[in-house]
């Protein structure tokens, strides 16, 4: 499980932020805190703001971290004995000031194993500047123990790998160069701690159905066996029956070109067709647009619950109606829906969320952008009132959010651009 994510100089968050999953004291829905080992963790994280205020951002900096981790054994070096095409993704520092747009970024995870696998805490993380990997880190703690130990250091000529098998160093030092983390490197090699680290990030899920490419390329996703195994189209059909109960079932076809070994996968909804015992059958592509983004979540959802790993989606709300939005996030919330303790971190808008009684107060979090544009990331179990106060959970949540005691709301103005002078 994610305990806490921590990352600096990344688009709009200049200074270090932490989006952190551990459970604090209050006190509501204890029943919901995850005890494995010492830690005690939270299985959402729901982040609201204006627009442009950082929301994805936050997102934005996992997903780029996972990325690098999963590629960077690849970036600028060679792959069988031949230069690699695959091109780093682009770094985006906070660019609004003189410092900060040639300064590093940071990127740093703190996560626990499961109970099956030991409880073991590990931290990992590192700095990158337009040049490559600065510095890298990996340290771990076993379930009894009280401080974390060095598995690898490295900071530029400075490498310490006492924590990996004797021939495993060897092959990492000759390997080793600027683009590359020792991490996806020694995943590569088949290094089984650090192929366990990157394995982890490779069960992270993303959805952003912000975006346009992304949002077509999820919809064109389907589930895992869909296209030939009844008992997955049937559980398809129950998570549907929980917000749509007329779509009653499936037709599936597999067409394969006749000149391409690539196969297409049509699939029809089937509907009762009123007072009559016939059925009828449309394009999926022809349901709503809330429809084919609970079927475009259900691929993640089914991997993000059996593996018990990480989903975050930018804009659950869109197109989505807030009880809809509820059901989604009561499967995360609910140990027997959830047995591996999967977690789902999101952006909303979705206000009412927060007041109907689903989220502790350190499951909620906001951004907000200064004047300068700079965002910052806080919780509302963290949050001090004008009075000096912290948050009480018998308040309104949402009617203060609106108001906007919390901050995080856009700052208004009258839409008077088109009225005549």
């Amino acid at each position: 499980m994610l305990i806490q994510f921590r990352f600096k100089n990344f688009k709009s968050f200049k200074d270090d932020t932490i989006l952190d999953l551990s459970a604090t004291k209050i006190t509501e829905y204890s029943d919901r805190v995850i005890q494995i080992g010492a830690e005690k963790i939270l299985p959402t994280a729901a982040i609201y703001g204006a627009n442009a205020s950082g929301k994805s951002n936050v997102i934005e900096a996992f997903r780029y971290m996972t990325t690098y981790v999963m590629e960077s054994f690849a970036y600028g070096g060679e792959i069988d004995g031949k230069k690699s095409k695959t091109r780093k993704p682009r770094l985006t520092p906070f660019l609004f000031d003189t410092t900060s747009k040639d300064s590093e970024s940071s990127f740093e995870i703190y996560f626990i194993t499961s109970e099956e696998n030991g409880c073991k805490s590990y931290n990992y993380g590192f700095t990158l500047n337009q040049n490559g990997v600065v510095e890298e880190w990996l340290n771990s703690k076993a379930k009894t123990a009280r401080e974390y130990k060095s598995i690898f250091y490295r900071n530029g000529n400075e490498l310490d790998l006492s924590g990996l098998p004797g021939k495993m160093q060897d092959i990492i030092k000759v390997s080793l160069y600027d683009e590359a983390l020792i991490v996806s490197l020694g995943a590569k090699q088949r290094i089984s701690k650090l192929k366990m680290i990157r394995d982890w990030f490779y069960n992270v899920n993303f959805a952003n159905f912000g975006n346009l490419f992304e949002n077509a390329f999820l919809s064109s996703l389907i589930p895992e066996g869909f296209a030939d195994d009844k008992a997955v189209q049937k559980k398809v059909i129950d998570y549907f029956a929980a917000f749509d109960p007329s779509i009653i079932g499936f037709n599936v076809e597999v067409i394969k070109n006749d000149d391409e070994d690539v196969e297409h996968v049509k699939i029809d909804a089937i509907h009762h067709v009123i007072g009559s015992e016939e059925t009828a059958s449309i394009p999926l592509q022809d349901e709503s647009d809330g429809t084919l983004k609970m079927f475009a979540l259900y691929p993640a959802l089914q991997d993000i619950l059996n593996t018990g790993s990480v989903l975050f989606v930018d804009e659950l709300n869109a197109r989505l109606h807030p009880l809809l939005v509820r059901g989604f996030l009561v499967m995360f919330l609910n140990p027997e829906t959830n047995p591996k303790h999967a977690q789902i971190v999101f952006t909303t808008h979705d206000s009412w969320q927060l007041s109907n009684n689903l989220l502790r107060r350190d499951e909620i979090w906001f951004t907000e952008k200064s004047s300068s544009g700079v965002s910052t990331l806080y919780s509302l179990a963290d949050f001090i009132d004008d009075d000096g106060s912290k948050i009480r959970k018998d308040e309104s949540y949402e009617k203060n959010y609106l108001l906007g005691k919390y901050g995080a709301i856009p700052t208004l103005k009258y839409f008077d651009m088109f009225k005549e002078e």
